[in-house]
């Protein structure tokens, strides 16, 4: 059966953040308690970006501390909840993307990092003049953390497969535009639950699961890799909007594009006059935002809200 597909869109007062952990299906989040505790989780998240957007800091630094929150939770399939391969080891991806500046860091099939969106933000800080790299991998990408200084991961404290919430496949991601107007994003993900050693997906992808540009739009992507990475998911929601679609509906057509592929998810996106849109074609997505009028984390289930197209 094909699910119709959900769409919230709306403004919200600059400086401004918008996260999302993941669409799926909520297998796993089945009892009050557990969705408080996802809930509390996207809040938190939400209020260590804007204790920075607050001070008047930038964009890039929000969603890293937002994303950042989510992997250090053990609740998302990101960071200490990154959900393990076929092999039983845990690989994680994440991007980062400054839209002041176009710049751009990324890592994937990593296995050193605490925080892979922190990783990703130090790939970011190479990206000058000299035209560093802006994207490393597997064990480049693990020495370059080591040599960085960068907090290592614990196995001990991973959750994975135990506690992350909604899908397999879900990953965790923020979008956010500053009181100068420029917007960043930063995705992040465990990857999909028993997958090849070494599969990489779109979140760490620019242009797929992952975009930031101030003249346009911040865009992070939650759900089936492949099917965002073919069909170029987040360059599709730029393209839509560009052409004068109105942003929930440039994500509804980006959707449509990766449900052509055979998969399906969801994102979130903002501009830089704080218009904002979330869609997905699950039966759940874990999202919130949060202005100067305070935090919003809605019905976290596609059932809680109406379709989009519907009155």
């Amino acid at each position: 059966m094909t699910r119709a597909p959900f769409e919230e869109s709306g403004a919200l007062q600059t400086p401004a953040v918008v996260v999302h952990g993941g669409a799926g299906d909520f297998l796993r989040q089945t009892s009050p308690d557990d969705l408080a505790r996802l809930t509390a989780g996207l809040s938190a998240a939400l209020g260590a970006a804007w204790e920075i957007l607050a001070a008047g800091e930038p964009a890039l630094d929000a969603v890293v501390e937002a994303v950042a929150s989510l992997e250090a939770s053990g609740r998302f399939n990101a960071g200490k909840g990154a959900v393990a391969t076929s092999d039983g080891t845990v690989e994680t991806d994440a991007a980062v993307m400054d839209g002041a500046t176009g710049r751009v860091g990324a890592i994937c099939a990593a296995t050193w990092p605490d925080s892979p969106v922190r990783a990703a933000r130090a790939v970011l800080a190479l990206d000058g003049p000299a035209a560093g790299p802006i994207l490393l991998a597997g064990t480049g990408a693990d020495r370059f953390c080591a040599n960085a200084g960068l907090a290592q991961r614990d196995p001990a404290l991973l959750t994975g497969e135990g506690v992350a919430p909604i899908s397999p496949s879900g990953t965790v991601g923020a979008v956010a535009v500053d009181r100068e107007g420029h917007l960043a994003a930063a995705t992040s993900t465990g990857g999909r639950l028993g997958q090849v050693p070494g599969r990489v997906g779109d979140s760490p992808i620019v242009g797929a699961g992952t975009w930031a540009d101030d003249r346009t739009v911040a865009v992070s992507g939650t759900g089936e890799g492949e099917a965002f990475l073919v069909a170029g998911f987040a360059h599709r929601v730029e393209w839509s909007y560009t052409d004068g679609a109105p942003l929930a509906t440039a994500l509804l057509d980006a959707l449509g594009s990766v449900r052509a592929r055979g998969g399906r998810g969801g994102a979130i996106a903002v501009t830089q006059d704080g218009r904002y849109a979330v869609a997905f074609d699950t039966p759940a997505m874990a999202r919130g935002w949060r202005d100067a009028s305070g935090t919003t984390v809605p019905p976290l289930r596609a059932g809680d809200r109406r379709p989009a197209g519907t009155t």
